[in-house]
């Protein structure tokens, strides 16, 4: 049975989409046919992670949500990523959503058919015979989201050990709670160095009463990649790889 796994913070910059990508990655090299759906409609951004910024798009999300194509053709088979650095039955495929200024516009001038999004999941795990479906969602709280964490069966919320960051996911929390996801965990990035990792995680899970999976520290590597590619797969014995995969495992576990 396809589980759906949304990534989700409150507040933008968190590198939800980066996690998400490294993640989807990680499960994917365990032997896993994994999707990603690229639900940040308003600045999407995951498929320059997959390389798909350098050829272009025919179909988006945009154009599933708009009855302009099935939700499979706009799913790319990302798969050779992983190079040889996976098993055998493993594949990625990923649903970007459109970069034109004028997709943008319209999507948040009109928005869009929820019930329609939710079908495309279900289509995208039979079709494609997914074991895992990500959702890269948009930051905060609107219909979209609440919609992606109450079809989900495990939602991994990623702050930074920042106050806004603290008083926002105490809010997503509460809602995730009143929605009632079933496998609900937080995941603190861009941590510094000097942290005393196992305070602060003792610190957020007794704030949130909701266990952590991992905390990952800031990181000039990471920062120097800018973006470039898949991360762990470029460096994947880096202290963050390593810490992202056991995220991976624990997600799936």
């Amino acid at each position: 049975m396809a589980k759906i796994i949304s990534i989700h913070s409150y507040r933008g910059g968190t590198g939800k989409s980066n996690s998400t990508a490294n993640i989807a990655t990680a499960i994917a090299r365990q032997g896993n046919r994994v999707g990603i759906v690229d639900t940040d409609l308003p600045s999407p951004g995951i498929h320059i992670l997959f390389g798909l910024n350098e050829k272009p798009i025919k179909h988006t999300l945009n154009e599933f949500l708009w009855g302009r194509c099935a939700i499979t053709d706009a799913a790319y088979d990302v798969t050779s990523v992983l190079k040889t650095q996976a098993d055998a039955r493993s594949g990625i495929y990923l649903v970007p959503s459109s970069v034109k200024l004028n997709d943008i516009s319209r999507i948040l001038r009109e928005r869009f058919d929820v019930e329609l999004l939710l079908k495309g999941f279900k289509d995208l795990i039979k079709n494609l015979k997914l074991d895992y479906l990500l959702i890269d969602t948009h930051p905060g709280l609107n219909q979209e989201t609440l919609i992606s964490l109450t079809t989900s069966d495990i939602v991994l919320l990623v702050l930074r050990p920042d106050q806004q960051d603290f008083q926002g996911t105490a809010v997503t929390v509460d809602v995730a709670r009143k929605l009632r996801v079933p496998n609900l965990s937080l995941m603190v990035n861009k941590a510094l160095k000097y942290y005393d990792f196992e305070d602060l995680q003792k610190k957020v899970e007794q704030i949130y009463q909701t266990p952590v999976v991992g905390i990952i520290p800031e990181s000039q590597d990471l920062l120097r990649f800018a973006s470039s590619g898949i991360f762990c797969l470029n460096y994947p014995n880096h202290p963050i790889s390593q810490m992202l995969d056991k995220v991976a495992k624990k997600m799936i576990s």
